[in-house]
């Protein structure tokens, strides 16, 4: 997952809210080329992490000996830290700068590149994983805050945004192509090795054209930035346990009792915070409350898509690594193009809640479609739900951000933007806990009915399929449709859904950001 800081320039050191917004550099900035550079390559690194794991999960799993259940881990470790610490991260660019913010992210990332490469045992990879949640969150809002405020408003920040989007999209389908590639050629340790070379380029590069912001007096909300991290790891863990055991399992049930208590302390601490990374009053606001659960619910629906089509195509189907990273590119041209489509025609033909409803409503009917694959059947069975999904989740997530995002006052605009980004994240967290602990009853279930007197290939795909099965109509129905009902909640003033021309190019690039995580 990526994330984003709002296309806003910061006040300046020692202003307050009411002093409006730093002024913006009126001309090209100097070194706008290799600014530019960075920031992309940068993106791309992160959204090529992001999804290249999705093809790398079969192999993975044989190699280090991982359990079903454990997998989910390989994208929680990462998507927990990052969205935990995203408005942290945001905050220290703020405060320490972002330039520097954003090498020590890089190097962190690159770091933990290398040891996940290296990794021996599940739980090296596991916290090489976390590692680079870490990195990313701390570079990628840095990034993105560099070059909003470093282009000018119009034209040159426009073009720059483009570039970001463009990237940051079709990143997706490459980075599953890409993945296919190195696993199917060379190895999946390699798909974490190749950010060896782009980061020590970035940080070469970054220090010699990324200006540095002037630091800020402020204080770090670490408490609450532990608290939420730390709580939802928890439930995550709880969740997940529970595919291979009991709910009532003494493990199990301490872990939702910390989780719970971690998060009542985590909105406690932010109630008292001086600088809280949440400002809870952001919450008061109806329609952003429908867009931050909106968003939980649509991500949990949407990440049964990689991680189980990505194994159902290699290990149900026998598909090689390239072909199953091909096989996504229908959902990414369809995203895109859907996104686009609302950001610049919808948007001011169709009221919103038309394109959300409507959005939801395709993405729900594609997982649904896709919970009827058997194993015969082929890849033209799995066409249709994914352009359903792709059409559906690049007209919701568009709207979803523009409630987000829209009538936020200025000094709240980067917690607003970095909290639909962190909802993202621990949307996907959940949600894949939530199918994986489903997955995993149901398919260890249909794997004892069948017992010894059947092959080894149908002890596998058998049970893989019937779990699958099972957790696609809880994400179609369960997740997807209950996000179809929060969206149908009434708003006030529905007239505030809107959106001028800049605000339309900050929504396409948090949608850019978004992507990865689809």
């Amino acid at each position: 997952m990526s994330d984003i800081t709002p296309a806003r320039a910061d006040p300046p050191a020692g202003a307050t809210p009411g002093d409006g917004p730093a002024p913006t550099n009126p001309t090209r900035p100097r070194h706008a080329n290799g600014v530019l550079a960075v920031i992309v390559i940068s993106q791309l690194m992160v959204v090529l992490d992001g999804t290249v794991v999705n093809i790398a999960i079969p192999h993975i799993r044989s190699s280090l000996h991982m359990q079903p259940a454990e997998l989910s881990w390989v994208l929680n470790a990462y998507g927990l830290t990052f969205g935990g610490l995203l408005l942290l991260g945001a905050r220290a660019g703020d405060l320490r700068g972002r330039r520097k913010t954003f090498l020590v992210g890089i190097a962190i990332f690159t770091f933990a590149s290398l040891a996940a490469g290296l990794s021996d045992s599940s739980a090296l990879l596991l916290a090489a994983r976390a590692a680079q949640g870490v990195g990313g969150a701390l570079a990628s809002p840095s990034a993105l805050a560099l070059l909003t405020i470093g282009f000018p408003e119009g034209r040159e920040r426009l073009r720059a945004l483009a570039y970001f989007t463009a990237v940051s999209i079709g990143g997706t389908a490459v980075g599953l192509v890409v993945g296919g590639l190195i696993v199917g050629s060379v190895s999946w340790r390699w798909i974490f090795f190749i950010n060896l070379p782009v980061g020590a380029a970035l940080i070469l590069l970054a220090r010699a054209v990324l200006p540095e912001t002037e630091p800020r007096r402020g204080s770090l909300d670490l408490t609450g930035a532990l608290t939420s991290t730390l709580g939802m790891s928890a439930l995550v863990f709880a969740l997940v346990r529970a595919a291979t055991g009991t709910w009532g399992d003494p493990v199990t049930i301490v872990s939702l009792a910390a989780g719970g208590a971690l998060l009542v302390g985590f909105v406690l601490a932010e109630r008292r915070a001086v600088t809280p990374i949440t400002p809870l009053h952001l919450f008061a606001d109806r329609s952003r409350s429908v867009a931050y659960v909106a968003r939980v619910l649509v991500v949990a629906a949407g990440t049964s898509i990689f991680f189980f089509l990505s194994q159902y195509l290699q290990e149900v189907l026998g598909y090689s690594p390239v072909q199953a990273g091909l096989s996504f590119v229908p959902i990414t041209v369809c995203l895109f193009a859907s996104s686009q489509l609302s950001a610049h025609v919808l948007a001011r033909r169709v009221p919103a809640r038309v394109q959300l409803v409507t959005g939801l409503s395709l993405s729900a009917a594609g997982l649904y479609v896709l919970s009827g694959v058997t194993v015969h059947s082929a890849y033209s069975d799995l066409i249709v739900p994914l352009v359903l999904f792709g059409i559906g989740n690049g007209l919701s997530f568009m709207v979803i951000t523009t409630m987000g995002l829209s009538g936020v006052a200025h000094e709240d605009a980067g917690a607003a933007s970095g909290l639909l980004n962190a909802a993202q994240q621990v949307g996907g967290a959940l949600g894949l806990a939530v199918l994986v602990s489903i997955f995993g009853s149901v398919s260890t279930a249909r794997a004892h009915q069948l017992g010894q007197a059947v092959s080894a290939r149908v002890r596998t795909t058998v049970p893989f399929v019937a779990g699958t099965h099972v957790s696609y109509q809880v994400a179609a129905a369960g997740l997807a449709g209950l996000a179809l009902l929060v969206s149908l909640v009434p708003i006030p003033k529905p007239s505030e859904i809107e959106m001028t021309e800049a605000d339309v190019a900050e929504a396409v690039a948090a949608e850019a950001g978004a992507a990865p995580t689809l």
